[in-house]
């Protein structure tokens, strides 16, 4: 993936909300330098003031400390305070509590060892219904076939086609354990626990293919546990679509009780 990476070692910016991601990591590694130099800088004071000269003893000065020693303390406290307050919550909200507006792609995305399973709800824009029960080595959302809304629905393994400038909602969901859905460029990262349905969503803004991978150890196939995402204009999403249905219909499995 050629041009995948950036200065300072960071993926490219894909999402809408990934620049707010990197302005907090930059911010926080220009503190911790500073921070880093300021202290150095009165370390070394300290061991040129304060150094062991002959016949002078080691003596406390008692002209010093108080309250005025922990002025930097509280400036660094004020830092991080106001580093939460301004930055922190604002960005959080933005992301993980704030609901998109208008025009909403929606993805169920099902985890499993060692596999993404990509379920789209079709050209009709409606999910077919779900049942545990029918989950499948063939059928691995458990996607009930008797429902007519399920005839055009399209799943897919490691590959998830996104439309470029429309916000994603993203539903996860686990078979078995816990698992990380992880795409770097789109600075999102999120825990799949089992039993819960976690809703996420990104706004991708920059066409191209990106890797997604599992971020938490799953088990012994853990490292093979990744996938494709490719952004495309809408153009090409719609087109894709539409060419996926017919195709999914045709090899779609008879509904089976048997689970992994």
């Amino acid at each position: 993936m050629s041009g995948y990476y950036r200065w300072l070692g960071l993926p490219v910016e894909a999402s809408g909300y990934a620049h707010s991601i990197d302005d907090g990591l930059l911010l926080i590694h220009a503190a911790m330098l500073a921070i880093f130099v300021l202290w150095g800088i009165f370390f070394a004071y300290l061991l040129i003031r304060y150094r062991r000269k002959d016949g002078v003893p080691a003596k406390r000065d008692s002209g010093h400390g108080g309250w005025g020693s922990l002025v930097p303390d509280f400036i660094v406290m004020a830092f991080e305070i106001g580093l939460i307050v301004l930055y922190a919550i604002p960005v959080w909200s933005r992301i993980k509590v704030d609901e998109p507006m208008g025009k909403v792609n929606t993805i169920d995305i099902v985890a499993q060892q060692f596999a993404w399973n990509v379920h789209y709800p079709g050209p009709d824009g409606k999910f077919g219904k779900t049942d545990p029960k029918l989950v499948s080595f063939t059928n691995p959302v458990g996607l009930d076939l008797k429902d007519p809304a399920a005839k055009d629905d399209i799943v897919l393994a490691n590959e998830i086609h996104l439309p470029v400038g429309v916000p994603t909602l993203f539903n996860l969901s686990s078979l078995d354990v816990i698992h990380d859905f992880s795409i770097a460029p789109f600075r999102l990262k999120q825990d799949i626990v089992p039993g819960m349905m976690i809703p996420v969503w990104v706004t991708p803004t920059r066409i191209g293919t990106y890797e997604l991978f599992c971020a938490q150890l799953c088990g012994f196939g853990h490292s093979l546990m990744h996938g494709r995402v490719i952004v495309e204009s809408e153009k090409d999403y719609q087109a894709w679509l539409k060419s996926m249905a017919p195709a999914q219909a045709a090899s779609q499995p008879a509904n089976s009780a048997n689970s992994f």
